[in-house]
């Protein structure tokens, strides 16, 4: 499998419900390092697995739509603890769309997967695979 990642990062702040979150449960800031991988078994007809260009613009703009927010006061995550496992499917999920809708030329048609990994720190990270 053929993969090529993309990587870009997102700040925003939310806080948790629940005693596993400890501290985390007041509002805090949270910056990740994201990245956005995009899996083909072959290459297209120019070998790549993806526009670099366009993968990095369709991430960028599916952060933008976090970025500097407090996701508590966002109505589509009202009542959700807002986990960077979480954040990695709403991520992903965004990406697909744009994929499916061409935003990534003929090429990403091809694509088979997508993998977006939420960084949290050097030590700790999470993430979300899905089919394309």
């Amino acid at each position: 499998m053929f993969t090529v990642t993309v990587r870009d990062h997102v700040m925003v702040a939310h806080s948790f419900r629940g005693e596993v979150f400890g501290p985390a449960q007041r509002l805090h800031g949270a910056t990740f390092v994201v990245d956005a991988t995009f899996t083909r078994e072959e290459l297209d007809d120019d070998n790549i697995v993806v526009d670099i260009g366009r993968a990095t613009e369709q991430l960028g703009d599916v952060l933008g739509g976090l970025n500097y927010r407090n996701l508590d006061d966002e109505p589509e995550f009202a009542g959700v603890n807002t986990s960077t496992e979480f954040l990695a499917k709403v991520i992903a999920d965004r990406i697909a769309e744009r994929v499916h809708a061409g935003a990534l030329g003929e090429g990403g048609r091809g694509l088979q997967g997508l993998r977006v990994t939420l960084h949290e720190s050097h030590v700790a990270w999470a993430g979300y695979e899905r089919a394309l």
